[in-house]
């Protein structure tokens, strides 16, 4: 399985710290060493970093632990292939245009048996993954839903969690998605979040003998909220999402949540 990492921030914050910890999780704390990749957030524009080479052994992921660059909106993903070869083109995240907003995706999992069911018309997938072709069906859905942006947020969330709702019925499909405001995280079984606001304190990551004093690195108005598969660190309370489980995060702030549905264990 691979492994997930986002971030919502009402204020341009880098994600040097909890990257740091992933990083380790591609070829040195785990085993998902098929390639990794980053998109940030600059208003409805965004940079996105990919390389199929372990995060733990790739220079441009040395470029980014150096380099801070500060989003309110992160979405990255480190990849332990089990459909589609280990290329640049299956490597997540996974970019595209709607509305005239870039959105950008990653998934955690494998579906299966969904051929018949998971088809695309208006976007396409570039590589072999079921990962891309989920991403392209929800496009697809919310595209033949609304002819332009909801207006209400709310139906958005809505209709996406019914959406991932039926994906999930073909797999494990724990999923990050943004257009740059919103982060949406949707569970199958294992996907949490931790909001950080002041006061501020200390943390260490699990996966490398790094400790940072966020009380020294924010203002007392900060709010940041990192969406990870599972906790990178020991000494702070991480939310888990319960299986069909779906969150929408607004700016560091939780802005909708949709409990686990009846019968879900």
């Amino acid at each position: 399985m691979c492994e997930l990492l986002g971030m919502s921030a009402n204020v341009p914050t880098d994600i040097v710290f909890s990257f740091t910890g992933l990083v380790e999780r591609g070829g040195v704390t785990g085993p998902h060493t098929d390639g990794w990749g980053i998109t940030f957030y600059d208003g409805k524009g965004c940079r996105s970093f990919r390389d199929p080479l372990p995060s733990s052994q790739s220079e441009i992921a040395k470029l980014i632990k150096n380099y801070p660059i500060k989003s309110k909106a992160v979405i990255s993903h480190i990849r332990q292939a089990n459909r589609g070869g280990v290329s640049l083109e299956n490597t997540h995240p996974f970019s595209r245009e709607l509305w005239g907003y870039n959105w950008t995706y990653a998934h955690n999992g494998q579906l299966s048996d969904y051929e018949q069911s998971i088809t695309s018309k208006r976007f396409v997938p570039i590589g072999q993954t079921d990962s891309e072709l989920a991403f392209c069906w929800l496009l697809d859905k919310l595209a033949q839903r609304f002819e332009t942006e909801p207006t209400c947020p709310d139906q958005l969330f809505e209709y996406l969690n019914q959406q991932c709702d039926y994906l999930r019925q073909f797999g494990v499909f724990n999923m990050l998605l943004s257009n740059g405001e919103y982060v949406f995280a949707y569970c199958t079984n294992n996907l949490c979040w931790i909001t950080r606001r002041a006061p501020f304190g200390k943390a260490k990551l699990i996966d490398t003998d790094v400790i940072i004093d966020f009380q020294k690195e924010t203002t007392p108005f900060d709010v940041v909220t990192v969406i990870a598969t599972k906790p990178l660190t020991n000494d702070e309370a991480w939310h888990k999402m319960g299986v069909g489980g779906m969150a929408m995060f607004r700016y560091g702030e939780l802005a909708r949540f949709a409990e686990p549905k009846p019968g879900d264990c």
